[in-house]
């Protein structure tokens, strides 16, 4: 197989060595390979061959579909969440296209989202990478509950058309029914963010025995949650990627000895990762994007310099050590929301929590914890003052129902710190 294979070459191939075999299955509806492509070259048949990227909002099913059949007809596909603040880089002027697969939306949890642009080349190599990494197979089950709008949601489509796997495939993320489809479906794979992993283990989901991967990334998992899911069964491999790595970028395998928190393993083969002089990590590698649709990309040495804080041990294994966007600085002291999160999270009572800052005359950046669950002010500091230094002590504790978070799982940090802004006595 050619290494920049297209999703529609990968189906062809599928369709001729099973075409009686699972390739997808949702909604009570189930598609074998050789379906599914007569479903996407009907599709294929009422869309005009005009060039440009399709721009396109739906439910899974529907972005799925347009998947495949932009691939069948080499254009661009650029799917998008019209709630979100994504949708205004579809009507961006965008740059020459012949090499673009795929037009993917970063979260925009930090702000503004940005359009990455991945051609055939990076899809293929990360999903042979993944393929190779959490070994998937013919006949194996990839429970698909991300946003397709998302990588993490569009990535398991190649890898499962990559390896001639069938995708159980979800309208987002709703705890019951996945716990649902868990019970009744032979599910190998699954991809989690941590607030979807809480989720099931508070409502008593169980791994089924087929379970043997479940990969867990999108934000930052606590010890206290792996722990949890641990101690109950689940197949965790915790890992790191991003929308300009065309996803999983570096994963822990359990084999690879004890996790700790921030610890996502090797990165994927072929990549070189290194971290520069203020503690940001640097990639390299067949993965990496062309570029964002508003200019920008990688240096002209290949390197994409990203806004996350990680540090890399002798055996060359990463640990993400929080994002520099969020850094804070309090009572003259850099202090980052990960790790108060990390120590809060562990104190009992907390099902949730966040952690930003507010201006202060005194602090600087005066720390704010919102807390989802019946945990006691008085409690959290006490616990706080035996693990973190003085400067990194919330001086604001507030109560809520539940964090804002995307579609992804992932905190919307710029709304947390209007929240805060908002709470100011």
């Amino acid at each position: 197989m050619n290494p920049a294979a297209a999703l529609a070459d990968h189906l062809q191939l599928a369709v001729s060595k099973r075409p009686t075999s699972l390739a997808l299955r949702h909604a009570g509806q189930t598609w074998t390979f050789s379906e599914w492509q007569a479903e996407v070259q009907a599709l294929v048949a009422t869309r005009p061959t005009t060039p440009g990227p399709v721009v396109l909002a739906g439910n899974s099913l529907e972005l799925a579909r347009h998947a495949y059949a932009c691939s069948f007809q080499n254009r661009p596909f650029f799917p998008v969440d019209r709630s979100t603040s994504a949708h205004h880089l579809a009507h961006r002027k965008t740059p020459p296209l012949s090499d673009v697969t795929l037009i993917i939306s970063t979260s925009g949890s930090e702000g503004q989202a940005r359009g990455v642009l991945l051609g055939n080349a990076q899809l293929d190599a990360a999903a042979a990478a993944s393929n190779q990494r959490l070994p998937l197979r013919p006949g194996d089950l990839w429970l698909n509950c991300l946003p397709l709008y998302h990588i993490g949601g569009q990535s398991i489509l190649w890898r499962c058309a990559r390896a001639g796997a069938a995708v159980l495939l979800h309208d987002g993320f709703a705890a019951e029914h996945v716990a649902a489809d868990l019970a009744s479906h032979p599910v190998t794979h699954i991809s989690l963010v941590p607030a979807m992993l809480a989720r099931l283990l508070d409502i008593g989901a169980m791994p089924p025995p087929s379970l043997r991967i479940a990969m867990i990334g999108g934000a930052a998992l606590s010890q206290t949650l792996y722990q949890r899911a641990i101690a109950v069964g689940w197949p965790l491999y915790p890992s790191y990627g991003m929308s300009e790595t065309a996803a999983q970028i570096a994963t822990f395998d359990p084999a690879d000895g004890q996790w700790t928190e921030g610890r996502v393993g090797l990165p994927m083969p072929g990549h070189e990762v290194r971290i520069d002089p203020d503690g940001r990590i640097c990639i390299r590698g067949p993965q990496i994007m062309a570029g964002y649709i508003e200019g920008g990309g990688p240096s002209a040495e290949g390197w994409l310099t990203t806004s996350d804080f990680g540090q890399l041990d002798d055996r060359g294994h990463l640990s993400i050590l929080g994002r520099a966007d969020d850094m804070l600085v309090s009572g003259g002291g850099n202090v980052h929301p990960q790790a108060i999160e990390s120590c809060l999270a562990a104190c009992p009572g907390v099902q949730d929590v966040a952690v930003t800052g507010r201006p202060d005359p005194v602090w600087g950046d005066l720390i704010v914890a919102f807390i989802v669950g019946d945990a006691q002010p008085e409690a959290l500091l006490a616990h706080a003052r035996q693990h973190l230094p003085a400067a990194a002590l919330p001086r604001k504790i507030q109560a809520v129902s539940q964090l804002p978070r995307n579609a992804g799982g992932k905190l919307e940090r710029a709304l947390l710190r209007r929240l805060a802004a908002e709470s100011a006595p």
